[in-house]
């Protein structure tokens, strides 16, 4: 059987031991189309072949960027680290100029893209690159497609040396460079080995809960170009499940209603929209099934793990997931039974409302630098606590630092930094990554992430506040869209708050206010402000005097990554943010 030390051995691994009919499927044109196990690993190696003639030497960087996730990507990937070359994966929603620093700054010498969109990007700047040549995998006039490979490496006469290549790849050698989505300054490019990736896949495997069954299915739509969803994809394909590629982030229900998923990954902010369009949809219903569905949801509020309310309250669950929360699971297949949650800390509320309707969030913990697992809860053997990220994996240790700082120990920490000695040594103190991040691990061993030790900050009375405590608790309101916590160095904390307007727009029809919807009415309404401080009134009890918000801004824009606002991950960029409402801050401050 194949020894996994490298990551193009999954597939081939899989090969032998589940030899799926469907491991890869990507709908085209309205039809899903199924990739097996030997087809995957078939155009993998004609991919190997072509790049081989194409004179692609060990070390050289190949640029892969797609707006969704798809079964081109997967191959590429495979084809492209087999020959000892890099995979550089670039997060399609950059602009051109930093599509251009990534592609200098990693020296990528080939570019494949998804689509038009990602094309006129990467063709704006190519002259500024070492790009020699950009191929696509949607058919684009004037670009080469990605099949010519498969019909440049269709003659298998140099699969020998191809065979040679992967013989030299040790498990050490650099798999990939992750450029991080950074919330301030230029990404660092983080350099992953064969074996940081490899081991974090083999040691977090055992956390997810996939049935032993090739009729195991997955939706997977969180971007592959962030290492969170690419090591999801290495996990899944060493457990033998069929991975089915979601057409786009809107399209998620559709898809999910299609495929009937056992399990998918998430972000919070997608499980809090989820979650607001469920809830405004209640606010629609009259009656008894109004009442019904506020009685289920009030219930979910307060589900513990492992029947720990006691049969009563098990008894009413069974009727609530009956009459409500069945008709949850249905809207996403009707099978989904676990969602991964990584990226940012979930509010303990939205664990406990899906765990209530049988659609349990395992939240995990990590960072690019890590590859990126370090804890991850598991529903098995006692592994699951709602408010904390698990408890860390096999072979990787967790330490506390006398400040509160994580600190990581293990297989799965990086090689360091792309050509940046200097900002690796930073965030090493011998084998141990720095996080960033403020924890703690409780008396059963798992870990809780309290803050971002940056995010951290002082007011002038020299009173402590870390903003992201207060705004997870904060976002609970359906109101609030994003609340950003400011007041370093001032007198008291505040927030810029972007409103949730689809919302605020039905609650004004619902009211019958006499209110403009348009954004710039609702921020200035005098009406809309009174309604978002009872909001704030009632998230600040959970909160000493010192830390509550005493005043508020509504921004007019909804927050993006195209306006700046948040990263790729969909992180906030908090320098950005303020500056671009330095008026309202200042508002807050000096007026």
């Amino acid at each position: 059987m194949t020894q996994i030390t490298r990551l193009f051995d999954f597939p081939y691994y899989q090969l032998e031991v589940h030899n799926l009919d469907a491991a890869l499927v990507t709908k085209y044109d309205g039809t899903w189309v199924k990739t097996s196990t030997k087809e995957y690993l078939d155009k993998a190696n004609a991919v190997s072949r072509a790049l081989l003639k194409l004179g692609i030497q060990k070390n050289d960087k190949i640029a892969v960027i797609s707006s969704t996730n798809r079964t081109e990507w997967n191959i590429m990937d495979i084809g492209i680290l087999q020959t000892g070359a890099q995979n550089i994966p670039i997060y399609p929603t950059i602009c051109a100029e930093d599509y251009e620093y990534v592609l200098n700054h990693s020296e990528s010498i080939y570019c494949f893209v998804s689509d038009l969109e990602v094309y006129e990007k990467v063709k704006k700047v190519q002259a500024n690159t070492s790009i020699k040549e950009v191929y696509s995998f949607n058919h684009i006039e004037g670009c080469k497609h990605y099949s010519e490979l498969f019909e440049l490496g269709k003659d298998p006469s140099n699969q020998p040396e191809v065979e040679a290549r992967k013989d030299a790849v040790k498990p050490d050698d650099l798999a990939t460079i992750i450029y991080t989505s950074g919330t301030t300054g230029k990404p660092k490019g983080v350099m992953l080995s064969h074996w940081n990736i490899t081991s974090n896949v083999l040691d977090s495997s055992p956390r997810v809960p996939l049935p032993p069954t090739n009729e195991t299915r997955i939706l997977s739509f969180l971007p592959i170009c962030h290492i969170f969803e690419r090591v999801l994809i290495y996990v899944y394909q060493y457990a033998g499940t069929s991975i089915y590629f979601a057409e786009a982030i809107d399209k998620i229900g559709d898809n999910a209603k299609e495929i009937k998923p056992n399990l998918m990954s998430v972000v919070p902010r997608l499980l809090e929209k989820v979650f607001d369009k469920i809830m405004l949809k209640g606010e629609e219903l009259t009656g008894i099934k109004k009442a019904l569905f506020f009685w289920a949801v009030k219930l979910g509020e307060e589900w513990q793990p492992y029947g720990a309310n006691g049969a009563w309250y098990e008894f009413k669950l069974k009727i609530a997931n009956r009459l409500i929360f069945s008709k949850w699971r249905d809207a996403l297949g009707g099978e989904l039974t676990t969602m991964v949650s990584g990226s940012a800390a979930l509010q303990p509320r939205l664990a406990r409302i899906f765990g209530a309707a049988n659609m349990r969030v395992m939240e995990g913990y990590g960072l690019t630098e890590t590859s990126p697992v370090v804890s991850v809860g598991m529903y098995a053997d006692a592994h699951y606590k709602v408010g904390t990220v698990g408890k860390p994996i096999d072979n990787v240790e967790v330490k506390i630092a006398e400040d509160g700082e994580v600190l990581i120990k293990g297989p799965n920490v990086m090689l360091g930094y792309y050509k940046d000695p200097e900002k690796t040594a930073s965030v090493m103190t011998g084998d141990y990554f720095h996080t960033g991040d403020k924890g703690e691990i409780d008396s059963d061993g798992f870990l809780k992430i309290t803050g971002r030790k940056k995010e951290m900050f002082k007011t002038s009375g020299g009173k402590y506040i870390i903003p992201p405590l207060l705004e997870n608790d904060m976002k609970q309101s359906l109101f609030i869209e994003q609340i950003m916590v400011v007041g370093e160095g001032e007198k008291m904390p505040a927030a810029l708050i972007q409103p949730n307007f689809e919302f605020v727009r039905d609650w004004i029809k619902l009211k019958g206010h006499a209110v403009g919807t348009s954004e710039a009415e609702i921020i200035n309404s005098d009406i809309v402000i009174k309604r978002f401080q009872k909001e704030i009134d009632k998230y600040n009890q959970h909160f000493g005097k010192w830390e509550q918000i005493k005043r508020f801004e509504l921004t007019p824009d909804v927050w993006s990554i195209d306006g700046g606002h948040l990263t790729p991950t969909l992180k906030m960029k908090r320098e950005t943010i303020k500056s671009i409402y330095q008026e309202l801050y200042d508002k807050i401050y000096r007026v």
